[in-house]
C-alpha cells in the first residue's frame, strides 16, 4: 500500500535520538548537546526523541532545547515504560515526572515504550491505553503511538486491538531487512497493512552499519567514495514509503554534521544503489554466524526458560561485526535475556530438549557455552 498522505508526512526525515548523548566522565556534555541542537534546528530538522529510561536525557533536553527555543519550533517525543514498575499508580506517576523533567508542557509524540513479549501485559494490566487517551484529550499529548521490538504477529495483534494508535516505532535497517528474528520487512509491511505510519529506530543498527567488514565496506566505497557508511543506511530507511522520521542516536557534532548532510536535499536510493546494498547484505550474510531462524521451538521446551534465539542474536553481532562490537553486543545479550524475563546461557542444564527440536540442527548446548564464555564476565550483559 502506498501512503500518500499520513501523520508526520511533512516533518523533515532526520530525527535526533537522545539515547546516546555525548558524555564527559560519565556526565552529559551539555554544552556539546546545545551545539548539536543548534546545528540540527538551523538545518531545518525538528524532531527530538527521548524516553523515561534514557538516564538523564529528559533533563538534558530541557536545558539544551526546551529552555532555549519556542515550543512550537520543534516536536518532542518521549516514552512510558510501565513494565519498570509494580502498580498502576507508579506507572501513571511517571508521566508527571516526564512533564517536570522536560518542562515541555505537552508531548508532540508520546509512546507506550517497548511493547512485545511479556511487556505488553503490563500496559493491559494498568490500562495504560485509557490513561494516555485521557492525557491526549487533555491536550498533554498531541499524537499517541508505541514502540515495539517484537515480531510482526505481535504488531498485528496490538494494532488490531488498538486502532486508536496513530503511529508505530520499529527497528528498520538494511542488514536485518530479511532477518527472521528482527523481521524488519515483516514489521514494516504489517504497519503499512494497517495504514499506520512509522518512526524508524536503529537505521544504522546501533552503529554496526558504520564500521563494516572490509568486503562490505569496499562495495560501498566503490559505488560512492564520498558517501559515509551511515548515509547508506539512513537513506535506505528514509527511502521507504510511510516514514514519519528516521531516528539517529547521534553522540557528537561530527555525526550530526554527517547526518545533516545526508538529509539536506535528500535523494531516495535509486535502483543501482539498492543493488549495491543487496550485495552488502549478501557479504554480511556470508560471515560465520549461528544459523538460528528464531522459530522459538527451542524455547517452548526449555525447562530453564533460556532465551536461546536472543542469545544467538547477540553472539552474531560479534561474529558478524567483530570483537570491537562486544560492548554493544553485551547490552543486546542482557536485553534479549533478562530484558525479556528469560534466563542467560549459564542456566543451561544440558538436557538436550532444545537440540531435539531445532530445525537447523544447531549444536545449541555448545553454542550456549560459547555465549557464556563471550558474555559471562561482561558487566553490561550481567547487570
Amino acid at each position: 500500500m502506498a501512503m500518500t498522505d499520513y501523520l508526520g508526512k511533512d516533518i523533515p526525515k532526520l530525527g535526533f535520538g537522545l539515547m546516546r548523548l555525548p558524555r564527559i566522565e560519565g556526565k552529559v556534555d551539555i554544552e556539546q548537546v546545545k551545539q548539536m541542537v543548534d546545528l540540527f534546528l538551523e538545518a531545518g530538522f525538528t524532531y527530538f526523541d527521548t524516553a523515561y529510561g534514557y538516564d538523564d536525557s529528559e533533563v538534558s533536553i530541557k536545558e539544551a532545547l526546551v529552555d532555549r527555543y519556542p515550543r512550537e519550533s520543534y516536536q518532542l517525543a518521549t516514552k512510558l515504560p510501565v513494565w519498570r514498575v509494580e502498580t498502576r499508580e507508579e506507572a501513571e506517576a511517571m508521566f508527571d515526572v516526564q512533564l517536570e523533567r522536560t518542562g515541555a508542557g505537552y508531548f508532540d509524540y508520546y509512546l507506550l515504550h517497548n511493547l512485545g513479549a511479556h511487556r505488553t501485559a503490563y500496559f493491559d494490566r494498568f490500562d495504560t491505553w485509557s490513561f494516555l487517551a485521557q492525557k491526549k484529550a487533555e491536550g498533554l499529548i498531541k499524537h499517541l503511538g508505541f514502540s515495539i521490538h517484537g515480531k510482526a504477529d505481535e504488531l498485528d495483534a496490538i494494532l488490531t486491538a488498538h486502532p486508536e494508535m496513530e503511529f508505530v516505532q520499529i527497528q528498520l535497517n538494511y542488514a536485518d531487512w530479511e532477518s527472521p528474528s528482527i523481521q524488519c520487512r515483516a514489521n514494516y509491511e504489517m504497519a503499512m497493512q494497517h495504514n499506520v505510519p512509522i518512526i524508524v529506530m536503529e537505521p544504522v543498527k546501533g552503529g554496526n552499519l558504520v564500521e563494516l567488514p572490509k568486503t562490505a565496506l569496499q562495495l560501498l566505497t566503490n559505488a560512492n567514495p564520498n558517501a559515509s557508511t551511515a548515509s547508506w543506511a539512513l537513506r535506505y530507511a528514509a527511502s521507504l514509503n510511510g516514514i514519519i522520521v528516521n531516528l539517529s542516536g547521534m553522540s557528537d557534532l561530527a555525526q550530526m554534521r554527517d547526518n545533516i548532510q545526508t538529509f539536506t536535499d535528500f535523494k531516495p536510493l535509486i535502483a543501482e544503489e539498492r543493488t549495491v546494498i543487496e550485495a552488502v547484505r549478501g557479504e554480511l550474510d556470508k560471515l560465520p554466524t549461528v544459523p538460528c531462524t528464531s522459530c522459538d521451538y527451542c524455547i517452548e521446551g526449555c525447562p530453564e526458560n533460556i532465551a536461546i534465539p536472543g542469545i544467538f542474536e547477540a553472539m552474531n553481532l560479534v561474529l558478524r561485526y567483530g570483537e570491537d562490537r562486544k560492548a554493544g553486543a553485551g547490552f543486546e545479550y542482557f536485553w534479549q535475556t533478562k530484558g525479556h524475563g528469560r534466563a542467560q546461557a549459564d542456566a543451561c542444564i544440558e538436557c538436550g530438549v532444545c537440540e531435539s527440536v531445532c530445525p537447523q540442527s544447531i549444536a545449541i548446548i555448545d553454542e550456549l557455552k560459547h555465549a557464556d564464555a563471550l558474555f559471562g564476565a561482561n558487566p553490561v550483559a550481567r547487570r
